[in-house]
């Protein structure tokens, strides 16, 4: 009859220990997830990869302008009329160019991934600290193939 007690016993004191481990575990992942620590080290991966991708659109602007100056030059003459090195350069810039616009699709597409993947409130203008500015919720490709 000992036997028969005993052994519930033990076995519901070897559930309270594991749920209590369990539950405990599930307390820590959500605090390392969504604590304060956590939001602010996301909320600065954010800015700073929006910054990186308004920073990567400047080029591609610089990078076409210097194109299309250098292509207003020699307009009305041929291309292989164009000085040897004149060629050159735009053939550089045009490379350079397309570049710019593979690496700024692939940190947009990680940006727009990671944005989707919680309801992150970066992008929502009332919910950001004070002297903070709301995030963008995503970044479009850059697919202009000029």
């Amino acid at each position: 009859m000992k036997a028969k007690v005993a052994i519930p016993l033990v076995i519901a004191s070897f559930l309270s220990v594991a749920c209590g481990r369990a539950c405990t575990e599930a307390v820590d992942v959500a605090h390392e997830e969504y604590g304060a620590r956590a939001a602010v080290r996301k909320y600065e991966w954010f800015k700073d990869t929006a910054a990186q991708l308004q920073k990567k659109m400047a080029d591609i602007e610089v990078y076409k302008q210097r194109i299309s100056v250098m292509e207003k030059d020699y307009e009305g003459t041929k291309r292989k009329d164009w000085d040897r090195t004149d060629k050159e350069q735009k053939n550089q810039w045009h490379n350079e160019l397309a570049g710019v616009r593979a690496s700024y699709n692939g940190l947009a597409a990680e940006y727009n991934s990671n944005m989707s993947k919680a309801n992150f409130r970066y992008a929502n203008v009332g919910d950001v600290p004070a002297g903070s500015e709301a995030l963008p919720i995503n970044f479009s490709a850059y697919t202009d193939g000029k």
